[in-house]
């Protein structure tokens, strides 16, 4: 029943949004030649509300009237340029509607929520694909993303203290551990223990945490908010750092002999080999940074488009089969929300199962 609810909330909330950036149209040119253009303007303005959907944001946006007016809440907006600088962006000194924001003598521009170095008529140099040019400064903003970020940190370190505390008083898990239980034996049991083997109790620490993370941005990521922490290529480039750094800091010398000198391989071929080799240990986290980023952002824009095509259609088979093919990829995301994190996971414990696998233990067995 709650799914139920919470998919009709999305799907309803989405197209109040889409129909407030869409408006309505004013030519009064012929009837094809009107289709037309209003055709072309609602694509065009679709593809920039999904812009919009799956950029950060330096404020929290809950929902947009029917007069395009923003509902939310401002957020800090921090940022290094000849010092520090922080105000909210509601503030006299906000970047509020795209206007250009004097502080301490120096002006400074919102577009496409990067902070761009302007001058007093917000001037922006583009380049020839359309990107400015100007200066940028250190920007340092709670923004959208870094807030859920906190929050979701905040959310784990209180379920799992109050997890950990309820099991002094009782081995039956009460609350949230009945929950969260069967998780963390799966991650132990189908992840850690078959991928790593008897060194699995050393990394379940970090498989835990980035395992519920991630499910946790995920699923926030569900909300009709904007939420796209997932989907943004740096969040998911850190997460892939952390599990490179954690695999080759971990890795024993039979990890880094096979990598440099492969026993049992012509001595021509490992000079061959060794540059492939070095290669695949960065392609690894790459591929973990690319399959997460690019899964997340592409059930966003399925959603938003299927959403949008509503209004470019405009007749009653676009406005019946629409809003039924984004509940069906709508339940998809969330099934996508709960393998991702278990991919990622099981993905780096098998990276990691790789780098502390001690090799010559079966060359010896061998013999």
């Amino acid at each position: 029943m709650f799914k139920k609810f919470a998919v009709l909330f999305y799907s309803i909330f989405v197209l109040n949004l889409v129909s407030a950036q869409h408006g309505e149209a004013t030519a009064e040119a012929g009837p094809a030649t009107t289709e037309l253009s209003e055709k072309d303007k609602a694509t065009k303005e679709n593809k920039e509300f999904i812009t919009h959907h799956l950029l950060d944001a330096h404020d929290f946006t809950l929902m947009v009237d029917k007069d395009g007016h923003h509902i939310g809440f401002p957020l800090p907006v921090i940022f290094y340029d000849n010092g520090f600088h922080a105000f909210m962006s509601n503030s006299k000194e906000g970047f509020m509607h795209g206007e250009t924001t004097e502080v301490d003598g120096s002006y400074y521009k919102l577009h496409h929520e990067k902070i761009y170095k302007t001058d007093a008529a917000g001037t922006l140099t583009l380049d020839k694909d359309g990107h400015p040019t100007n200066e940028k400064p250190l920007d340092l903003s709670i923004t959208k993303s870094v807030l859920i970020i906190f929050l979701v940190a905040v959310l784990m370190f209180v379920l799992f203290t109050g997890m950990a505390r309820s099991y002094k008083k009782s081995v039956v898990p009460t609350g949230a551990a009945r929950f969260l239980e069967p998780l963390i034996i799966f991650v132990r049991d189908e992840i850690a223990i078959p991928n790593i083997g008897h060194k699995y109790k050393r990394f379940m620490g970090y498989l835990l945490t980035v395992f519920f993370f991630i499910l946790l941005l995920n699923v926030l990521g569900l909300m009709p908010f904007g939420i796209n922490v997932t989907g943004n290529i740096t969040m998911t480039f850190f997460l892939a750092i952390l599990t490179y750094l954690i695999t080759t800091f971990s890795a024993n010398k039979d990890y880094w002999k096979h990598i440099f000198w492969m026993p049992g391989v012509p001595v021509p071929m490992k000079f061959i080999m060794l540059p492939i080799e070095l290669l695949g240990t960065l392609t690894k986290p790459f591929a973990l940074m690319i399959r997460l980023f690019a899964n997340m952002t592409a059930g966003h824009i399925v959603v938003m488009t299927l959403i949008g095509s509503i209004y470019i259609f405009k007749n009653w088979i676009a406005g019946v089969a629409f809003p039924f093919l984004t509940l069906v990829i709508y339940i998809l995301e969330v099934l996508v929300a709960f393998l991702q994190a278990y991919i990622f996971t099981m993905l780096s414990a098998l990276f990691i199962g790789m780098a502390v696998e001690e090799h010559e233990h079966e060359h010896h067995a061998a013999h």
